[in-house]
């Protein structure tokens, strides 16, 4: 492969990725979001030749400051997350902020878990025929357990669906 090819693939691969999340998203029955699905793009988003396993340490975030744990029990938890965010009446912005910030809270690979969060918000929303256009990273300087950031990020969510 030489260089121009190689850039062309990792210039394609955001658009590969996006087309993936929108597919897995309008398929039927409707797919529930799964570590399986975020392993799947994450695989697409850092060109991989596999899907990345769950991370197997602790991660940190914000330069150090938050440390998100690794238990034996951390992987079945996350799994459990997305479910308990897609009850009925919950409404749709809160839904896709609450599986943005799992992914932002749990860590769950190694390396890209900003996108992976992101990805996870934008599947939720496409579920419901929802496309936000030219949204970035969001970033965030508030701890993973504090309710009045969660409660900002649906606010802001809404915000951007309008």
């Amino acid at each position: 492969m030489d260089g121009r090819t190689a850039l062309r693939t990792a210039a394609d691969r955001p658009v590969r990725r996006d087309a993936a999340v929108r597919s897995d998203a309008v398929r039927r029955p409707r797919p529930p979001l799964t570590f399986s699905l975020l392993s799947g793009w994450q695989r697409q988003v850092l060109g991989t030749p596999g899907p990345p396993p769950f991370r197997t340490g602790d991660a940190h975030a914000k330069a150090g400051r938050e440390r998100c744990a690794l238990t034996p029990h951390t992987p079945a938890v996350f799994a459990r997350c997305p479910a308990e965010a897609d009850g009925p009446g919950v409404p749709l912005p809160a839904r896709a902020a609450r599986a943005c910030l799992d992914v932002a809270f749990f860590h769950p690979f190694d390396d890209g878990n900003a996108r992976a969060a992101l990805l996870a918000l934008a599947f939720v929303l496409a579920r419901e025929s929802v496309t936000l256009h030219k949204v970035g990273p969001l970033r965030t300087v508030r701890y993973a357990d504090d309710p009045d950031g969660a409660a900002d990020l649906a606010v802001l969510v809404t915000i951007l669906i309008r």
